[in-house]
């Protein structure tokens, strides 16, 4: 009896450090996202599509509010000028001035190219799913620079509404990202999104560079220059409307 009770008591002691490791793994996840979006934010974005014989940059602004809402507008060059993506909860919409039409994207559309990037729309669209629809835990921890780095295994709930088998997130002990990979439901890395620079903006240190690139196509990769970023401003509600991305007020 006494050795039953030795066993069950350290197969409990087990199960709650692992509950506790994998708490500790979530709250680590939730802090990367809030820390980069803040309350709300309204930055200004350089995004670069390079290919092997081709090469063109965006230039964009942003907003973010809480969660849930967030919007992207084109600003440059003058040929893509107008374009535009809305966020709000589960739902997405893009438009664009050619042709004057504002287009809800459907679900099946979510893995798509955002805007020709190597970025899905699934990508851009609910970042923060990655908290509550995956179980985490911590991989390994190590000192880098001065800085604690978590290398964190997030796998998706069986009923979770992703295409991933799983994801390999390492974060700073000050909540910046430093690497996102990608894998299949065969465990094979599909695609990457690595930091390649990281500094002061808006009162906190960001990734201030990052670059997304499919592990089968080295010569092709998008990156995302933050040329400036604001953070916990009063937002209006109505700048995150179908209204406001097609007729912008600001």
């Amino acid at each position: 009896m006494r050795l039953t009770l030795t066993i069950a008591s350290g197969l409990i002691a087990v199960l709650s450090a692992q509950a506790l490791h994998a708490g500790e793994a979530q709250d680590i996840v939730r802090a990367a996202v809030d820390y980069w979006r803040g309350t709300s934010s309204h930055g200004e974005m350089t995004m670069t599509i390079h290919r092997p014989d081709w090469e063109r940059s965006m230039s964009m602004r942003t907003w973010t509010q809480g969660e849930d809402r967030s919007l992207v507008r084109v600003t440059a060059p003058k040929k893509d000028r107008g374009n535009g993506t809305l966020i709000d909860d589960n739902n997405m919409w893009s438009y664009s001035p050619k042709i004057n039409r504002v287009i809800k994207v459907p679900s099946s559309m979510m893995g798509q190219s955002w805007m020709g990037s190597d970025f899905s729309n699934k990508d851009i669209s609910r970042v923060d799913d990655i908290i509550d629809q995956y179980d985490h835990s911590i991989l390994s921890e190590e000192e880098q620079d001065g800085h604690i780095v978590y290398r964190i295994e997030s796998i998706p709930h069986e009923d979770a509404a992703v295409v991933w088998g799983k994801e390999i997130l390492v974060i700073r002990d000050d909540s910046v990202l430093l690497e996102h990979s990608f894998y299949d439901q065969d465990d094979v890395l599909v695609k990457r999104l690595l930091t390649l620079e990281i500094g002061e903006m808006g009162g906190r240190m960001v990734a201030m560079r990052q670059r997304m690139q499919k592990v089968e196509e080295l010569d092709e990769w998008t990156e995302i220059q933050v040329d400036s970023m604001q953070y916990d401003l009063e937002l209006r509600d109505s700048l995150f409307t179908l209204s406001n991305l097609r007729n912008p007020r600001e």
